[in-house]
Parts: structure tokens; C-alpha cells; sequence
């Protein structure tokens, strides 16, 4: 018959177990305290560091704030004296509007500077200081940080103002791009390079282009009834609505003062 073993702890196994508790209790004091150890090391290493960083990084955030909000207020202002300076412009104030939209016209690229700037080109070819309304069309129209439809405004008025002056395959070259249709100034930039063909002998491509442009709905009225002549003068027909071409006519007949008889004149 076996016997069943004794598992009553005898007293050196109470004093082994607890040995082995205080054992395990000690490491884990000891691995804490080790790590509290590191964690000081580390904050006395690097807490300098961080808390610095964390400073330049809250000083950047405040100076990009308040460039924002400045930036802002002064957009605010500059388009407020460009309103009053194109006010000045449209009632015929050209000295005073000048001086007003020079030290707008002094940014770097942003549309009121660039706006500021075509206004005083367009008031320097009034006063026929051509030489100095080309070079600030031409500084537009090669300014890459000029939005995309002032450049090609000032590419358009600087092909218009030296068109006399340089050859007619330069003018094509410079506007052919923007002279599309669905461009913004096909209509513009396109009776212009249709004249530079003109002027090259070029009838074959002048005539279609300028019977498109008088065909394009988006082009302003005058200047399709201007095309409109010039292609038919060339042989090109760009009548599309017969009726409203002779409605048309017919109003600018109308609005034509009728010749004085010989005998009401005397």
C-alpha cells in the first residue's frame, strides 16, 4: 500500500519561500529605482533641449501669426488705395492717380501690385512716355509671379505698343499662345496676330482667324464687328445669324446722323 507524501511545509521551506518573496520584492525595488535613475538622466540630458525646442517652436507659431494678420491688413489697405487710385484714374485725375498707384505698383508679383502697375503703363502711353509704359509691360509679362492673365494682358498691350517697331513674326510669336479660343483675350490677342500676318502678306491665315474671332460669343460686341468686316474685306465669311448681322447693321445705320440736305444747310 503507498504512502501519500507529506506536503506539510517544514520550517526551512517557510523560510525559503520567504526569502525568495523579500528576493523578488528587493529587485523590483531596485529595477524601479534604476529606471527612476534613467528617467533623471534623461530629463537632466535632454529636458534642456526639448523645453527650448518647445519655446523656438511656440515663438515661430506667434511670429507666423502675427505675419498673417499683417499681411492681411495690409492686402486690406493696398486694395483700399488701389480703389481710390483707379477712382482718381476714371475721373480723369491721371497726375494724382499716378502718384497714388506708384508705391502700390512696388510688390512683388501679387495682383495689386501688378495692377498697379499696368494702370501706370496705360497712363504713361497717354502721356506719351511710350518707352516707359513698354518696359513696364514688358517687366510683367516676364514676371513669373505675376498671376497668368496679367501677364497676358501685358503681353498684349506690350505687342500693341511696339507693333510699328518690330517685326511682324514677333508679334505672332508672343501672342500666338494666348490667341486660342477660350482664352480670356483670344479676341484681343488675336486680331493682333491676325494684323502681324496681314502685314506678312499672309491673307490665307489672317481671314480664318479673324472670322473665328467675330464667331466667338465670348468676344466683347465691337470687337466681333471689327473682325467681322476684316474677314469679309479678306473673302471670309463670318456671318453666322444673317438676321442679327442685318439687325445690327441696321442699328448702326440708325444711330448715324443723316446727311443735311444742300438746301437745309444753306
Amino acid at each position: 500500500m503507498a504512502l501519500t507524501p507529506d506536503t506539510t511545509p517544514t520550517p526551512n521551506g517557510k523560510l525559503a519561500v520567504r526569502k525568495a518573496a523579500e528576493q523578488d520584492v528587493l529587485m523590483r525595488e531596485v529595477d524601479e529605482a534604476v529606471r527612476r535613475d534613467q528617467l533623471e538622466g534623461a530629463a537632466k540630458r535632454y529636458g534642456l533641449m526639448i523645453g527650448a525646442a518647445l519655446i523656438v517652436l511656440l515663438l515661430a507659431f506667434g511670429a507666423w501669426l502675427f505675419w498673417r494678420d499683417r499681411q492681411e491688413n495690409q492686402l486690406e489697405t493696398r486694395s483700399e488705395q488701389l480703389v481710390t487710385a483707379f477712382d482718381e484714374l476714371e475721373g480723369g485725375a491721371l497726375p494724382l492717380a499716378d502718384r497714388e498707384l506708384a508705391p502700390l505698383a512696388t510688390g512683388d508679383g501679387d495682383a495689386a501690385s501688378v495692377a498697379a502697375g499696368l494702370a501706370r503703363a496705360g497712363i504713361a502711353l497717354r502721356d506719351n512716355r511710350r518707352d516707359e509704359a513698354v518696359k513696364i509691360f514688358q517687366a510683367v509679362a516676364d514676371n513669373d509671379d505675376a498671376p497668368e492673365p496679367y501677364r497676358q494682358l501685358a503681353a498684349i498691350r506690350l505687342a500693341a505698343a511696339q507693333f510699328e517697331d518690330v517685326q511682324p513674326q514677333a508679334v505672332i510669336d508672343r501672342l500666338k499662345p494666348i490667341a486660342v479660343p477660350g482664352n480670356p483675350w483670344f479676341g484681343s490677342a488675336g486680331e493682333l496676330v491676325a494684323m502681324a500676318y496681314l502685314k506678312q502678306g499672309r491673307e490665307d491665315l489672317a481671314g480664318p482667324l479673324l472670322a473665328s474671332i467675330a464667331k466667338d460669343d465670348g468676344v466683347p460686341e465691337t470687337l466681333r464687328s471689327r473682325t467681322r468686316q476684316l474677314a469679309g474685306l479678306l473673302g471670309y465669311d463670318a456671318i453666322e445669324d444673317v438676321d442679327a448681322a442685318l439687325a445690327e447693321m441696321e442699328q448702326q445705320q440708325g444711330a448715324t446722323p443723316a446727311p443735311v440736305p444742300a438746301s437745309a444747310a444753306q
